[in-house]
């Protein structure tokens, strides 16, 4: 494990911006490995608490794949194939590799109480616009798809913090 905070954050934060950028170019079964070898790299190097740790990334994958469900079936996202389809792998591959974050890189958002409430709505709908954009996902209607995905992160974001916070002590800043 390394020592260095600011250097674990640093890997932290490339494995995320890395896994998410492949997961978004390539998606796949393949993508998701990738993010799998990540993960093992996350626990190995980075994890103070390894096996809280992977609760918590188990917890915010599961809600987060099934919001990202939620969002392919109601027509918020689209996979291209014009089917409802199930959240694609790839999909619940970033968002275990994200949950990495909220322990390490982006544990800073937590310091000022608003600011996760700022910065979910328009940071989270930022990267479904930003997949679409590379051909990852369509976003159908483009106005509906970022208000609706704008405020399903101002609830789930704010909630993944505060399930860190609360139930997952030791991660907490």
């Amino acid at each position: 494990m390394i020592q260095s905070q600011t250097l674990r954050n640093v890997i932290n934060f490339v494995l995320f911006q890395a896994g998410w950028l492949i997961c978004i170019l390539y998606p796949g079964m393949m993508a998701a490995g990738v993010v799998a070898l990540f993960l093992v790299i996350h626990f190995v190097l980075i994890s103070q608490n390894r096996w809280m740790e992977a609760q918590f990334i188990g917890f915010g994958t599961v809600i987060g794949g099934v919001l990202d469900g939620i969002w392919f079936n109601t027509g918020i996202l689209d996979d291209g194939t014009g089917q409802v389809v199930i959240t694609p792998i790839w999909l619940i591959a970033i968002w275990a590799i994200f949950m990495t974050t909220l322990s390490h890189s982006l544990q800073w958002i937590s310091s000022k109480p608003w600011l996760p409430w700022v910065l979910a709505p328009i940071t989270g709908p930022f990267a479904y616009w930003s997949a679409s954009q590379l051909g990852a996902v369509e976003l159908p209607v483009l106005s509906t798809s970022l208000i609706a995905l704008a405020v399903g992160w101002l609830v789930v974001f704010p909630m993944l913090l505060y399930v860190r916070n609360s139930l997952y002590t030791e991660l907490a800043p």
